[in-house]
C-alpha cells in the first residue's frame, strides 16, 4: 500500500477557510462560553460586523432578546447531535426588518461545548415564491381584460354616442350632464384601454440591451417631467454582461418603477432615487412543469428616500388594483411584474421607513449567461 502524504496544517487551515467563505450563507461556530469563535464573511455582512468584532462578543449580543436560536444551541450541547428549526424570525433593529431564517446547528465534536450554525435566509425563496403568485393574479388580469375588452367597450360607445345626441337638444343643465356621462365614459374605456396591455400574450422582439443606456434614457424623461425636483444618484457596475430584453418594455417597467418612486416622494425638497446596478450570481428561479433552472445574476434596483409602502401592502403590492395612491388605478406595478415574468425575471419590493427598494432580477443577454461560471466579469464594452 502507498502511504497517502498529508496536507501541511496551514494549507489545510488556508482550504478550510476559502470554502467556509465561498459559502454564500452566514455560518458561524459559537464555543462553549458563548463567544463566536469564527465567521465566514457572509456571516460578517449578515451581522454588520467583523469576525474580530464577534468574536469579543456572546452570540446573545447579536441576535433578539429570546431568541430561539440560544435555545437550539443549549439543546445541541446536551444532545450532541444536529438540529434544524425553520423559519425563525431573528428580525431586530440591528439585523433589520424581515430577518426569517432557516436554521441548522450543529456540535463541534473535536471541540467540547462549541457549536456551529448556519442561517439559510427565507427572504429570496419567499420572494420568489410571491412573485409565482403575482405571475398568476397577472393572467387572472389578462383573462379579466379581454373580456372587458369585448363586453365593455362596445355598450360605452352606444352610451357615449347617445348622449352626445341628446346634448345637441337640451338645455344647458341638461347638457352638463350629457357632458358628465361622457367625460366618464371617456374614462372607463381609458381604464379597459390599460387593462387591455394585459392580455396582449404576442411574443415581443428581444435583444442585447446596455440597461445603463435605458435607466439614462428613463431618467432624462422623469428629469424632464414628473420628477424635476427630484435629486437622481446612480451606482453602476460597468462590467455588467448585456440583458436579452424587449427596449421599450424596460423602459416601460422603470418608466413605472421611477413614477412610482417619485410619486412617493412627493414634494419633499431632500427627495432623493438611486438607480443601482449589479451582478448578483447564484440566484436561480425553477422553470414550472421542467427542471430547468434560470440563472438571475441581473440585478437592478430603484432606491427612494419616500415614507415607505405600508407593511399590510407589500405583500400585495403587484398584485392587480392594488395602490396606496389616492387616484391610482393600482394597475402600473401589475404591469411591471406581467413585462418581467415575460422576460424570465422577477421583481420584489423592500420597504422600511424612509427607504423603499424596487428589485429587478433577469437573466443576461443568451449564451452569456448559460452558467454563472461562464459569466465574463472583466470590464468592457456592452453591447
Amino acid at each position: 500500500m502507498t502511504e497517502k502524504t498529508s496536507v501541511p496544517d496551514a494549507v489545510a487551515n488556508g482550504l478550510s477557510m476559502a470554502v467556509l467563505n465561498a459559502i454564500q450563507n452566514p455560518v458561524i461556530m459559537v464555543d462553549a462560553k458563548g463567544l463566536v469563535a469564527f465567521a465566514n464573511w457572509e456571516a460578517e455582512s449578515f451581522f454588520g460586523a467583523s469576525a474580530n468584532h464577534l468574536a469579543r462578543h456572546d452570540i446573545s449580543a447579536f441576535i433578539p432578546f429570546g431568541s430561539p436560536l440560544l435555545t437550539l444551541i443549549d439543546q445541541v450541547r446536551e444532545r450532541k447531535a444536529p438540529v434544524n428549526e425553520y423559519r425563525v424570525d431573528l428580525s431586530s433593529p440591528r439585523l433589520g426588518a424581515d430577518k426569517l431564517v432557516d436554521l441548522y446547528v450543529a456540535p463541534v465534536l473535536s471541540e467540547p461545548g462549541a457549536v456551529v450554525v448556519v442561517f439559510q435566509e427565507r427572504s429570496m425563496a419567499d420572494k420568489i415564491d410571491r412573485q409565482l403568485t403575482h405571475r398568476g393574479a397577472a393572467r387572472s388580469v389578462t383573462g379579466l381584460a379581454s373580456m372587458l375588452a369585448h363586453e365593455i367597450k362596445n355598450p360605452l360607445s352606444g352610451i357615449r354616442g347617445a348622449a352626445q345626441l341628446l346634448e345637441t337638444s337640451a338645455n344647458d343643465e341638461d347638457r352638463a350632464l350629457t357632458r358628465l356621462i361622457c367625460d366618464e365614459t371617456d374614462r372607463i374605456v381609458s381604464l379597459v384601454d390599460r387593462m387591455e396591455v394585459f392580455s396582449d400574450e404576442r411574443p415581443v422582439d428581444r435583444v442585447p440591451l446596455n440597461i445603463h443606456s435605458v435607466l439614462d434614457h428613463v431618467k432624462a424623461i422623469a428629469k424632464a417631467g414628473f420628477a424635476r425636483h427630484i435629486k437622481f444618484a446612480e451606482h453602476y457596475d460597468p462590467s455588467l454582461p448585456p440583458v436579452y430584453a424587449n427596449r421599450d418594455q424596460l423602459v416601460q417597467v422603470f418608466l413605472n418603477l421611477i413614477k412610482n418612486a417619485a410619486e412617493a416622494i412627493g414634494e419633499r425638497h431632500d427627495g432623493e432615487i438611486l438607480l443601482t446596478t449589479a451582478y448578483r450570481p447564484g440566484i436561480r428561479l425553477s422553470v414550472a412543469g421542467t427542471r430547468e433552472k434560470i440563472s438571475l445574476p441581473l440585478e437592478f434596483c430603484v432606491h427612494d428616500n419616500g415614507p415607505g409602502v405600508p407593511a399590510d401592502l407589500l405583500p400585495l403590492l403587484f398584485d392587480p388594483f392594488i395602490t396606496t395612491k389616492t387616484n391610482g388605478s393600482g394597475l402600473g406595478l401589475a404591469l411591471v411584474a406581467k413585462i418581467i415574468g415575460g422576460h424570465g425575471g422577477i421583481v420584489e419590493c423592500d420597504s422600511q421607513q424612509n427607504r423603499t427598494t424596487f428589485r429587478v432580477l433577469m437573466p443576461a443577454s443568451k449564451g452569456m449567461a448559460a452558467d454563472d461560471d461562464d459569466m465574463p466579469m472583466t470590464k468592457g464594452n456592452l453591447a
